[in-house]
């Protein structure tokens, strides 16, 4: 996942779609922007295509991220994208894998917004620090290396500016310390 390398060069955007929706806006987006823009597509999964997302004139803002789930308790920020951790990897449909474990949270009482970042440069520090701020509890969730990954940089975001809300400190998870193996089976290793 390098997804944070491409994010700290200056002036590049970086995107990573989840959806077909996503996928299609975001694309439009990218072609139309005068910037040079990296977009981590997502191979080999359905969705289902909206009609709206058909029109011509459909386009999504870069740099907007979209609620995937409203909640009160805690708010999980995830880096969606191709073949990882959230929609990541092996672990087919993160996203969904996320929408259970709410599930599961909720029938302890406990209500998780789920933020799909969908921009990771530049991200949306306006609506994960609103989310915060309603929710006071963060946890960021990518496949991404664990030290200097997007997951830090939201908690910088989100530390920087809604500290004073935090009733706990931020959790991150990511990916394993180690290079993506090439084999299935370590491949699912690394990213559960």
């Amino acid at each position: 996942r390098y997804a944070s390398w491409y994010a700290s060069i200056p002036g590049l955007k970086v995107l990573g779609p989840y959806s077909s929706e996503d996928a299609c806006g975001l694309l439009k987006a990218s072609i139309r922007d005068t910037d040079p823009v990296i977009i981590e597509f997502l191979y080999g999964e359905s969705f289902t295509v909206l009609t709206e997302v058909l029109d011509s004139s459909f386009c999504l803002p870069i740099g907007k991220a979209k609620i995937e789930r409203e909640g009160n308790d805690m708010t999980i920020t995830l880096q969606l994208s191709p073949r990882w951790l959230v929609t990541l990897s092996s672990i087919v449909e993160d996203l969904d894998i996320l929408i259970l474990a709410a599930e599961i949270l909720s029938k302890e009482g406990m209500s998780v917004e789920a933020i799909n970042l969908r921009s990771i440069r530049p991200f949306d520090r306006t609506a994960i620090n609103a989310a915060v701020r309603k929710t006071n509890r963060l946890v960021t969730l990518e496949e991404g290396f664990p030290q200097h990954g997007v997951g830090a940089e939201i908690c910088a975001s989100v530390v920087e500016e809604s500290f004073a809300y935090l009733e706990a400190p931020v959790e991150k998870i990511a990916g394993s310390n180690v290079p993506m193996p090439y084999a299935a089976n370590l491949e699912r290793m690394v990213v559960s």
